[in-house]
């Protein structure tokens, strides 16, 4: 919800799903689940056909209300789209500085950097320093930051990239 600058990803491609699955972020890290589904795929519903281990309560269903109103507010989605962008042009700069980086690929702030050599030891590098990067496929490094994260800590984030992608020599 949000990470690509829009509410729902979907939006960017000019899709409509049939059922959507919401969860985590929904909650804000408490636990509450929900489905979306278009009145023909509900059609295929009927009362108690679907079970739900986190469907929600008074509680958890007063913070998703707030988490929504909070992150489909157009001047938050309108950040994230803009730091989504800094992030990705500051990646894509890795990619012209390091041959061993080959592309940056992703939308707002989900974001990847493909690398010619497997990512595990710049993830440890990044962890040795504060960084929490995740790799998927072996060499692609996905960058998940919270949607409030700064400039100033993508900065810090590239920089320790940079001096890790020099000393493995990329």
């Amino acid at each position: 919800m949000g990470r690509t600058g829009t509410l729902f990803a979907h939006e960017q491609f000019g899709i409509t799903p049939d059922l959507m699955t919401l969860a985590k972020a929904l909650g804000n890290g408490l636990p509450i689940g929900a489905l979306l589904a278009t009145e023909e795929a509900a059609g295929a519903f009927s009362p108690g056909a679907h079970a739900a281990t986190f469907g929600g309560n008074h509680l958890v269903t007063a913070v998703a209300q707030k988490v929504l109103a909070t992150i489909s507010a157009p001047e938050f989605l309108s950040r994230v789209q803009q730091t989504g962008a800094y992030f990705k042009n500051r990646l894509q700069s890795l990619v012209a500085e390091f041959a061993g980086v080959r592309e940056a690929r992703g939308l707002g702030l989900l974001l990847g950097l493909a690398l010619d050599v497997p990512g595990k030891p710049v993830v440890e590098a990044g962890l040795a320093q504060g960084f929490l990067i995740n790799c998927t496929q072996d060499t692609i490094l996905r960058f998940a930051p919270p949607l409030i994260v700064t400039e100033n800590e993508i900065d810090q984030l590239v920089a320790a990239l940079q001096g890790v992608f020099k000393e493995m020599g990329l």
